[in-house]
């Protein structure tokens, strides 16, 4: 039951072979929304030759963000035959991960295409990106009254700290068993699993791959999350922030880029810095940081990411005493409480990114801002070395000059709009269709008359 990979070159041919082999019935036409949510169309197995020729059409007004109207020809989900995946919590199903194309032309609004082009442009200065991804979530369950609640069935996920707890991890083995058994099948190499720092909250490690592997693997990993965990009374949810007394949801990534002759080009070993890092690397980080603040609407795109980032979090904490989410750009050595953490030479990690990231957005936006960083020899400054900036007060960061996160989805995506780089990672269709639908996400909630507000006014005046 592997996956499929692109090193193996498949044909129409060998994957026919494959799908007979495994005795696959039925195929997932699958592709993404503006919002990464995987959208998906049935084809019997029997006109596979149908699909690959492009009859896997649907309309486009019908998926958000697709940039058309009811009038506008067919979208067709094209199948990239490397991502053929045995589903594995099914019998006799497979999926492909689909590029979108109208009238045979690629489509621009696609999430996929756009990541493809910015890989290109990597590949043009001679180098690819290798991404991987700490998949963090929560097990909830929903109450008769519509509100949620941690999934708890034992009681035993009480504890303050509950990060690695035996008790609570027991609690849910079979379902983390699940999942890594089906990880395992499709070759994805996981290597750890563990609970996280929230009440029913977990993490699943798997091996870091080429850039759009990754993002195409962290969609299925949502989609078998959401399967899996409704055989055991629970919902999967990568939301970012369930729960406003407990640790959100993340999706750190983790990066480096890698030659032509297969090497990490981000190891340095003369590094000034102590790091372990080369001159490239830093320079690609230093397009990071530089486009920080335009690139959060790419990572953090949602209302919701933003009670995750926010610098008062810092102050009233989750439950366990952290958010474990840094608000301020900055860099460092293996410091949890950096934007961008060094765990090893060779690699940095984004901390911020969350669990409702579009990974093909998310990724084309890194390498747009990283391309600017090399292109212009951008230097990140020296790194914050065993410093806590959990506890940095916002008066003493803007005192010595450090520049922080937006604070409201508004506010980053103002700073998306205006910066030209990280917006022109999406081209210009789909970058206006990305403000045009996170701006209306904006003021329905804005609008919106929430519990807090109804407490905290309607007798105080």
């Amino acid at each position: 039951m592997v996956e499929a990979t692109q090193d193996e070159r498949p044909t129409e041919e060998s994957i026919a072979r494959r799908i007979a082999d495994d005795g696959v019935t039925y195929l997932l036409a699958q592709w993404v929304d503006i919002h990464g949510t995987p959208r998906c169309k049935g084809v019997p197995a029997s006109a596979f030759d149908q699909f690959v020729r492009g009859s896997a059409g649907f309309a486009g007004a019908a998926t958000v963000g697709m940039g058309q109207g009811p009038h506008d020809h067919d979208l067709v989900g094209m199948p990239d035959l490397g991502t053929y995946t045995v589903v594995p919590w099914e019998t006799g199903v497979a999926r492909f991960a689909c590029d979108i194309q109208v009238d045979g032309a690629d489509w621009p609004y696609c999430s996929r295409t756009a990541l493809r082009t910015q890989l290109d442009r990597l590949a043009g200065l001679g180098y690819s990106l290798k991404v991987g991804v700490e998949a963090e979530h929560m097990l909830v369950t929903r109450r008769p009254d519509g509100t949620i609640a941690p999934f708890d069935p034992t009681g035993f996920d009480t504890l303050q700290k509950p990060c690695y707890d035996f008790k609570s991890l027991a609690a849910n083995l079979e379902y983390l068993r699940t999942l890594v058994s089906y990880l395992e099948e499709l070759g994805w190499g996981p290597y750890a699993s563990d609970h996280e720092d929230a009440t029913a909250q977990f993490e699943i490690n798997w091996k870091y791959a080429d850039a759009m592997e990754t993002a195409d693997r962290y969609t299925f990993f949502k989609m078998m999350t959401n399967q899996v965990a409704q055989t055991f009374g629970a919902i999967a949810t990568h939301m970012p922030k369930p729960f406003s007394n407990l640790t959100g949801n993340g999706s750190h990534f983790h990066f480096s880029l890698w030659d032509k002759d297969g090497q990490n080009a981000f190891i340095g070993k003369d590094d000034p810095r102590g790091l372990g890092q080369s001159k490239l690397a830093y320079h690609f980080l230093g397009g990071l940081l530089e486009h920080a603040r335009g690139l959060s609407a790419l990572i953090a795109p949602t209302v919701n990411c933003y009670k995750r980032l926010s610098i008062g979090a810092y102050l009233t904490g989750a439950r366990s005493g952290f958010t474990w989410t840094p608000a301020f750009i900055t860099y460092g050595d293996n410091n949890r409480t950096q934007m961008f953490r060094t765990p090893d030479p060779g690699r940095f990690e984004c901390r911020v990114v969350s669990g409702a990231v579009n990974p093909y957005l998310g990724i084309a936006g890194f390498i747009a801002a990283g391309i600017d960083g090399i292109e212009r020899e951008l230097d990140p400054g020296d790194p914050q070395i065993g410093r806590n900036m959990y506890e940095t007060p916002l008066e003493q960061a803007r005192a010595e000059g450090l520049r922080f996160l937006p604070q409201t989805l508004s506010e980053a995506l103002d700073e998306f709009e205006a910066d030209e780089v990280v917006r022109g990672a999406l081209g210009d269709g789909l970058a206006a269709e990305f403000l045009r639908i996170k701006r209306t996400e904006w003021v329905r909630y804005h609008n919106d008359v929430s519990r807090w507000e109804t407490d905290q006014y309607l007798t105080l005046f």
